[in-house]
């Protein structure tokens, strides 16, 4: 006859397992609370620099001059310097395939990296031209003389 065996006391390698369990789960929650893992950032660079940078008609600082952003779509900028044309363009900030929906949740909370999105815009100003003080005039004049027609024939 074979004597049966207690089953033996396993307390401590449980205890060991609930520990580990508990440091594993600790971690989890650490990581959980950290803040946002993506920064998103424009730079806006004129040539030649120094223009004044308006981003949605907000001034943001004279070129090169960055904001940081948060949606990813078209915005309208404009530059603004003396001597100059001024210059509106819509520029699209398209969605990279980390921030598209659903996928958008883990990396901006379970990152284990920061993921930063830098974009740069380029913009070429054209030098204002000036018009001569003389055709100014004669364009004057042109259009002072067909605001004066008159349709019955007679003058005013």
């Amino acid at each position: 006859m074979v004597p049966l065996k207690m089953p033996s006391n396993n307390s401590g390698r449980s205890q060991e397992s609930w520990r580990r369990h508990g440091l594993c789960l600790g971690l989890l929650c650490l990581l959980a609370m950290q803040p946002g893992c993506v920064s998103r950032r424009m730079t806006f660079v004129s040539n030649p620099p120094g223009a004044m940078v308006l981003l949605e008609g907000k001034e943001i600082g004279y070129s090169p001059a960055s904001v940081d952003f948060i949606y990813y779509g078209t915005r309208q900028v404009t530059m603004i310097k003396d001597g100059y044309e001024t210059k509106t363009d819509l520029v699209t900030v398209s969605t990279p395939w980390y921030q598209w929906p659903i996928i958008e949740f883990f990396t901006d909370n379970f990152s284990p990296t920061r993921i930063t999105d830098r974009r740069v815009f380029n913009f070429d100003l054209q030098p204002k031209q000036m018009i001569p003080d003389e055709e100014l005039r004669s364009r004057a004049r042109q259009l002072r003389s067909e605001s004066q027609f008159n349709p019955s024939g007679g003058s005013q």
